[in-house]
């Protein structure tokens, strides 16, 4: 069976031969901006289909995972925090997060010829207060520019977090155990 992982990102990568799966990466191209949240569930798992789609139509052959991760935070009103566009609105996120608890969500769709499956998965991470050092030093790092929400949980963001609650891989981005149960399906189908 032919697996590709319809992402560029390092860490789905890592987490996927972690667990021991041949895959191909091929990044999807598709431009997020068409998707507009109407629910942080729908809208997560519409990211990830539309991202397994847009590499499935090339690779019809394949098995495609595609994911997609974001951070919500609701306080007066929704926040859907993606990648930071620069240094500013890196520490603005931060400063948003900081002392509150915040959603994480991974959608993650399966797609063959046989298949089309989305799922997500969400988890709860508390920030502890964060002083304006405390930002200026993660933004220093350089781990905050191509992760949702501007943090890492598995790199020099784990000192922002105070608590979390929920599986780990979600945070990181792909949800390892659900994912593997669905291709296991797969293989014995």
């Amino acid at each position: 069976m032919r697996i590709i992982l319809a992402s560029q990102s390092p860490r789905r990568k890592s987490i996927l031969e972690d667990a021991g799966i041949t895959f191909e990466t091929i990044p999807s191209l598709f431009d997020e901006s068409r998707i507009h949240p109407t629910t942080k569930e729908s809208y997560v798992m519409e990211l990830s289909l539309e991202k397994a789609k847009e590499v499935f139509l090339k690779h019809q052959d394949a098995v495609v995972i595609g994911a997609d991760t974001i951070v919500y935070f609701k306080n007066n009103k929704e926040h859907y925090l993606g990648k930071p566009k620069n240094e500013d609105d890196a520490k603005r996120m931060l400063k948003m997060l900081s002392g509150n608890t915040h959603q994480v969500l991974t959608g993650v769709t399966i797609l063959s010829n046989t298949i089309q499956e989305s799922f997500y998965t969400e988890a709860n991470v508390t920030f502890k207060s964060l002083t304006s050092e405390d930002i200026i030093a993660y933004i220093n790092t350089k781990e905050p520019f191509d992760k949702a929400g501007s943090y890492a949980i598995q790199g020099e963001g784990h000192k922002l977090i105070d608590t979390y609650d929920g599986d780990f891989f979600t945070i990181m981005g792909l949800p390892i155990k659900e994912v593997l149960q669905r291709l296991k399906k797969i293989k014995t189908s």
